[in-house]
């Protein structure tokens, strides 16, 4: 067995490696290439790179393509660029825009994982003859007795599982993740080593289709008439001023909600928060910080990596993170069939917002998550 657990040499084992021109999936690539295996790298062009700057931070800026495959001609290994803009628009790019019009925060990050990365990606692999597609997340594949399990990253400050909860059971065992137990400098280091040409590439941080995290432009573009003005209100429904489009605000923001000479602050001298979206009369509701605070959410899309093909409906403990920047928390989550259940925490949560994802944890172990709903 080599060390990709297949039953095959290293030479006659190929690997489909997703390079999207970054550092991560480039050290990816040159690790298995040195190791032996038949590396093929294959970028997926999600988005018109022509019209995206070459300053931008995201990850599928124009120039990304073209360090793909730059590093693939450095390593001698085969490159294919899949025109994938029609599919990543219907699935991810439309489905954003439309979450944000409902009021909800989305992650299209993980919506592009869940299909155009894995599951079209894989079918793809499989029909050019690929063993298994290796990426360059940072998130850690253990083999227990009871199968496959995803686990949280070594390096937890890298750490990607909040993104990938949607992979499912049968996609694991045709992915690999050969970073999950390496510190992001040694990684970097080993593109030094290697001599690639994106060694000091910075990491991407915005959206690819979103550069410079301007959401409200990219959303009134896809969606005319979808920033219509409205009121703010407080909870009791009191008119304390009037917004540009609901779309220009999150559950939990404080920063720039726009009360004309009140600072964001409230009667009492407390800042205000927003509390709720109503997009279908325009109000943005706000309210004081306790106002956020919830002791219990549900959650709909539940993709379940426990044990069992379903979140147990006597309640399981776990952790949970409903951000993907927080640490996780503890809370029961009790599975409700048809791929639903109820989140109970042990201690309140502030700022959960509808459309943002809830990932699940053992330890560090996968569990799987949902979407958190209204």
């Amino acid at each position: 067995m080599n060390s990709l657990g297949i039953q095959k040499s290293p030479e006659n084992t190929r690997v489909i490696v997703a390079m999207s021109g970054g550092v991560d999936s480039s050290v990816t690539a040159a690790l298995l290439h040195e190791e032996g295996y038949d590396v093929v790298g294959i970028t997926l062009q999600l988005y018109d790179y022509g019209n995206t700057s070459e300053n931008s931070r995201s990850c599928c800026a124009g120039q990304d393509v073209y360090d793909a495959k730059r590093v693939a001609d450095r390593l001698n290994i085969p490159h294919y660029v899949l025109d994938y803009e029609e599919t990543f628009k219907n699935d991810v790019i439309d489905s954003f825009a439309e979450s944000y019009v409902k009021g909800e925060t989305p992650i299209p990050c993980v919506t592009c994982n869940q299909t155009v990365k894995f599951r079209d990606l894989l079918k793809t692999a499989q029909d050019i003859g690929g063993d298994v597609i290796a990426t360059g997340h940072y998130i850690r594949l253990v083999n227990s007795t009871k199968g496959q399990e995803l686990h949280r990253a070594v390096d937890t400050s890298r750490d990607q599982s909040y993104f990938l909860f949607a992979t499912t059971k049968s996609q694991l065992n045709l992915l690999r993740f050969p970073l999950g137990s390496m510190a992001k400098n040694e990684v970097r280091s080993l593109a030094r080593r290697y001599e690639l040409i994106n060694a000091e590439k910075p990491d991407s941080q915005d959206i690819c289709f979103v550069p410079y995290g301007n959401y409200s432009s990219v959303i009134e573009r896809l969606k005319p008439g979808a920033s219509e003005p409205g009121e703010i209100v407080d909870l009791e429904g009191k008119v304390l001023g009037y917004h540009n489009g609901i779309i220009h605000y999150t559950i939990g923001q404080r920063k720039g909600l726009g009360i004309g000479g009140r600072s964001g602050g409230g009667e009492d001298g407390k800042p205000l928060y927003v509390i709720k979206l109503d997009p279908e009369n325009k109000k943005v509701i706000v309210g004081n910080r306790s106002d956020l605070s919830v002791r219990k959410i549900p959650v709909k899309g539940i993709n379940w990596l426990g044990e069992g093909d379903k979140a147990p409906s006597d309640g399981i403990k776990i952790s949970v993170k409903v951000r993907s920047t927080q640490d996780p928390v503890l809370a029961t989550l009790f599975g409700c069939g048809d791929g639903k259940g109820t989140l109970e925490f042990f201690e309140p949560e502030y700022g959960v917002a509808p459309g943002q994802a809830a990932v699940f944890y053992t330890d560090t172990r996968l569990l799987g998550g949902g979407w958190i709903s209204r």
